[in-house]
């Protein structure tokens, strides 16, 4: 029975990697920016960090959190960045040790702990900003938000969905 499990656990996860697809077809048109690109990418890439961050409810807060918190920080980095342009070269090299210098110390503070969904979160907001035609500080971090949080649930939806077949068919 667990081949069977393992292949329906399988089939679940394609079932909902094909969901999130959809989803993105639908609601991109309703997004700020980005409405003839979509942004499949963050789900998955939320999805992920959803599964390095426990496969718990807790870990899935702790990442939501971290996406916040990473997303702000690039901001910080990004006007930082403006008001060191005088330095030229080391304007964004500069901006980004003094941010990841702070947010490093995050490890400390208890639900605001997971560094990597910070840095996850930071390097698909840039991705936004520097690819995507027209895209603030706001619309961004919407996408973003919108797209991360897709993501993370469906992390959960995953690990629950496959417990509960685990559960059905590994008698």
């Amino acid at each position: 029975m667990k081949n069977l499990s393992f292949a329906l656990g399988s089939a679940y996860t394609a079932l909902l990697a094909f969901i999130i697809v959809c989803i993105d077809q639908s609601i991109k048109k309703f997004m700020p920016i980005g409405a003839d690109q979509g942004f499949t990418y963050i789900a998955f890439v939320a999805w992920a960090v959803y599964f390095f961050s426990g496969c718990t409810g807790k870990g899935g807060i702790r990442a939501a959190i971290g996406y916040v918190v990473g997303i702000s920080f690039s901001v910080v980095i990004m006007l930082l960045a403006r008001s060191f342009a005088a330095t030229g070269f080391v304007a964004v090299p500069l901006a980004v040790f003094i941010v990841v210098f702070l947010v490093l110390y995050l490890e400390k503070v208890p639900w605001i702990d997971l560094i990597p969904a910070m840095f996850v979160a930071s390097g698909c907001y840039f991705g936004i900003m520097i690819y995507v035609p027209d895209a603030s500080f706001e619309t961004a971090a919407c996408v973003e938000i919108t797209y991360g949080f897709i993501g993370l649930l469906f992390g959960w939806i995953t690990i629950t969905g496959k417990g509960l077949i685990a559960k059905a068919f590994e008698k």
